[in-house]
């Protein structure tokens, strides 16, 4: 696995995939940086290294060129994340890029204009990626959150560079991360699946059912399984199609020897709300007109057990509707408890859309050992599959 330490970069071009499609306001303000404080550590190893980094992003889905997804609203914020002047071209690919790119001096960076503009870099089309090749001297790619498109800028471009590609820092650290989870991890590894449904979450279990010691289940895919095994969810959220999948997951989970660990208690609403009257109630046997939206107490007791004793975790999807206040206290004490086996000398790797943005706002970010970048990334990194972009650089 070749990264920035195979290379010196003294004055070479790194024509460098970072993932800055960052959320802007109204105003086309950047509201949240963590994605180009992510990729800074390989662009400031590159520029000290002596070399020169050209950028490259995309930046919402763009029909056409749409002024409101161009990447110049968001250089300031990543001259104020690096502390680096950055230059822009108003175009990724063509003479203006190509004579930007050429009058680039070591320690410089240039941003290319939103590659999304063109159709060719979603289409994956080989004539565009090798526009954007000729751009540096060596491909370095760093955004995972796209590592599972075969676009032109994150698959196609590496057939350019057959020996001058790696990966960034960001890219290696999330490739290792998985890795340490899904084959070197130390036992007992756990995972932590939460999320609203069992369908979305089928091929990672059963990808990984041959990996883990302990499983625990929670969210709305909770009562798929409780439902499944004969108990009473009243009106919470249920695949009554999933039913049988459910079984069977028990049952392929006891032939391996995997614990499975489901909430027996939940908080139970009488409404979708903040606001709805609530009551603690056995997970299997909830009221008609009621539906489970968190772990009751005993759950978070016997899950903050399960997490403790464990020396690799994952998690994956919070546990209730942590979104509302008095939802969020499951998602929580998980958090506590994985903060706390981590502390401990557990390794512990959060991933997937939701779990990241409770991890977030309950202010773990710091208290776990990584936080993924990339959700649908991460998701088919866990199924198993291997990611264009990856492979891409590993061939």
């Amino acid at each position: 696995m070749k990264t920035l330490n195979d290379f010196n970069f003294e004055s070479k071009k790194a024509l460098i995939r970072v993932d800055f499609n960052v959320p802007l306001n109204e105003n086309c303000e950047v509201t949240d940086a963590t994605r180009i404080l992510s990729a800074k550590p390989t662009i400031i190893n590159i520029l000290e290294d002596g070399g020169s980094c050209i950028l490259m992003s995309h930046l919402g889905r763009p029909k056409g060129v749409e002024d409101q997804y161009s990447l110049k609203h968001i250089v300031s914020t990543i001259e104020d994340v690096l502390g680096v002047e950055v230059k822009f071209t108003d175009n990724c690919v063509g003479l203006e890029a190509e004579e930007a790119a050429a009058n680039l001096q070591p320690g410089e960076i240039l941003l290319l204009e939103n590659l999304r503009f063109h159709k060719e870099e979603t289409a994956g089309d080989k004539g565009f990626a090798e526009q954007l090749s000729k751009l540096g001297d060596i491909y370095v790619n760093d955004a995972f959150g796209t590592a599972h498109r075969a676009h032109a800028s994150t698959t196609i471009i590496a057939q350019f560079f057959p020996d001058h590609k790696c990966f960034g820092n960001l890219l290696a650290q999330e490739i290792e991360s998985i890795r340490k989870v899904m084959e070197t991890g130390e036992k007992p590894v756990l995972a932590v699946l939460g999320g609203a449904k069992v369908s979305s979450k089928i091929t990672i279990i059963e990808n990984i059912l041959d990996k883990v010691d302990h499983l625990i289940i929670g969210g709305g895919m909770t009562y798929t399984f409780i439902k499944a095994q004969g108990g009473r969810v009243g009106d919470s959220i249920c695949e009554d199609d999933k039913m049988e999948l459910a079984l069977d997951i028990l049952k392929q989970a006891k032939a391996k020897n995997v614990q499975i660990h489901l909430p027996v208690d939940v908080i139970a609403a009488n409404d979708f709300s903040n606001d709805a009257e609530t009551k603690i109630v056995d997970v299997n046997a909830i009221p008609d007109g009621w539906q489970g939206l968190d772990c009751g107490p005993k759950t978070n007791d016997i899950f903050h057990n399960v997490v403790v004793q464990c020396k690799t975790i994952l998690w994956n999807g919070p546990l209730g509707v942590f979104e509302m206040e008095n939802f969020s206290g499951g998602t929580i004490a998980l958090g506590n408890a994985v903060a706390e086996a981590t502390k401990n000398g557990a390794f512990s790797l959060v991933g997937g859309g939701d779990s990241v943005a409770a991890v977030k706002q309950f202010g773990f970010e710091k208290k776990v050992s990584y936080v993924s970048t990339g959700g649908g990334a991460m998701l088919e990194s866990l199924e198993g599959k291997t990611l264009p972009g990856i492979a891409a650089i590993l061939e």
